[in-house]
């Protein structure tokens, strides 16, 4: 790991005030906590100066500042404490952003983390995060990866019958019961894109809850497998709080239903899905208002089933790093379509964020080394892949352009460097992680020689001197 001091000057900073101050402009509730503008008209973030980090770490560059992913952190954790009067956990969903300096950040700040497949499962490992703390979800996962879960001691969230009955072999005749979850699915829709949407029934995630009493009646046949908890998630994105209400009801009927079969459920994992604000008129519930409708209606919902209350876990992904990040481009050329649109070719795109491309996302930018200028013009971001849907920006509203201008696309910390790809055979973009100054490397850039890494080629198509 690479730690330097930010290029650039802390002096002379114009602080961005975010939504609970007055009146911002609307590219200011989507910055980091940390973002300034600095004496030079320049874009700083956890102090240090962005086009300066492009210059010494070269483009696109991932920008993560630390204080907003630990403030996020300290925020959900320190709401359950404060709403639910049980013990409580929360659990970075990692596949948000899977990599060792953030997997580190998350559990020092008290968090579990949510894995997904064996190789999120080895980097929190690598990271030292506690395998008492790590929670492996997944709807196939691989008997490579169970038996890596079972080494490790970690939580493993059962999705199906398959699963339920290979672990069931697995650990039959061991000393110890393998602690497990179930997942279910809840059957609660929320407005949000449909691949995005987890917890309606026509999911391939879970068990149906009409298979409840043979799942339950299954388990408590099994000396190896001790159910510990129940989990469901409801999707990706929500800005509705009524769907999250709805499923703590529902799962505290599964709760009192598992009592029923013997089985000492202790723990509810009520998932995530509280989404962020990806441009000004996205307005998500804060993290503390969403934190107190699923305290409060898991208390109630134990009431009135008169069961005891849980642990109650947590899984927020997006919410956590989402607007932690930032991706800054360089810019170059531009193409003029008179009377239909103007497109501004930046040297990334659908590689290093796919998600306008699948998800139709929407995002804004800022120009990050003329932060004063106007904003006269209204073009069209263009990824530089051979695609032509690689738009990162369909409508950005920034001052003219010209090249080597940098341009910062906010709120990139989710699905952006964990879905990025090598497209077109382009390297990854490294990643720094600012904070007070200091910008540490924390994912290298590749290079030709790693895109070809791995690839084989038979000697017998080795070309060969003609002589």
């Amino acid at each position: 790991m690479v730690s330097t001091p930010a290029v650039g000057t802390n002096s002379g900073c114009q602080y961005l005030p975010h939504p609970t101050t007055a009146q911002p402009s609307p590219n200011q509730y989507l910055l980091p906590l940390t973002a300034q503008v600095n004496s030079q008209d320049h874009l700083q973030i956890g102090g240090c100066d962005v086009p300066a980090l492009v210059r010494q770490f070269g483009s696109p560059l991932y920008v993560l500042d630390e204080q907003t992913l630990r403030t996020a952190c300290r925020q959900y954790r320190d709401a359950f404490k404060r709403y639910y009067p049980a013990e409580s956990l929360v659990i970075y969903a990692s596949k948000a952003w899977n990599c060792l300096a953030v997997c580190a950040i998350a559990a020092s700040e008290g968090l579990g983390i949510d894995i997904v497949s064996g190789g999120e499962l080895y980097t929190a490992l690598q990271a030292g995060v506690d395998p008492k703390l790590l929670y492996l979800h997944g709807n196939n996962k691989s008997l490579e990866e169970l038996q890596l879960a079972i080494a490790s001691g970690c939580t493993i969230v059962v999705d199906n019958w398959f699963e339920l009955q290979t672990l069931a072999e697995l650990t039959h005749g061991k000393n110890l019961p393998l602690p497990i979850m179930l997942r279910l699915t809840p059957g609660i829709e929320c407005h949000t894109h449909e691949y995005i949407r987890t917890g309606h029934l026509d999911s391939k995630f879970g068990f149906d809850p009409d298979q409840l009493d043979s799942v339950f009646q299954f388990i408590s046949q099994q000396e190896g497998l001790e159910c510990i908890g129940l989990h469901a998630h409801i999707g990706s994105q929500i800005f509705e709080l009524q769907p999250h209400q709805d499923l703590a009801g529902v799962m505290v009927q599964w709760l009192s239903k598992a009592s029923q079969h013997g089985l000492p459920i202790r723990e509810l994992d009520i998932g995530g899905g509280l989404g962020i604000r990806y441009t000004e008129s996205d307005d998500p519930p804060s993290i503390e208002e969403w934190v107190r409708v699923i305290c409060e209606s898991v208390v109630k919902a134990c009431e009135a089933q008169q069961v005891p209350l849980p642990k109650l876990i947590a899984e927020p992904g997006r919410s956590l790093i989402g607007s932690a990040c930032v991706t800054a481009y360089t810019i170059g050329s531009q193409k003029v379509i008179p009377g239909v649109r103007t497109y501004v070719s930046v040297d990334g795109g659908m590689s290093d964020n796919p998600r306008p491309i699948t998800y139709q996302s929407v995002y804004r930018a800022v120009v990050a080394n003329r932060m004063s200028a106007d904003c006269t013009e209204t073009v069209a971001i263009a990824g530089k892949h051979c695609e032509s849907g690689d738009i990162v920006i369909k409508q950005a509203h920034l001052p003219k352009t010209q090249p080597e201008d940098i341009l910062v696309v906010m709120n990139t910390g989710a699905y952006n460097y964990s879905m990025a790809s090598n497209y077109n055979r382009v390297p990854r973009p490294a990643a720094v992680l600012v904070n007070q100054g200091e910008a540490s490397l924390i994912l290298q850039r590749e290079t030709y020689q790693d895109l070809i890494r791995q690839d084989c080629i038979p000697e017998r198509l080795m070309s060969k001197d003609k002589g």
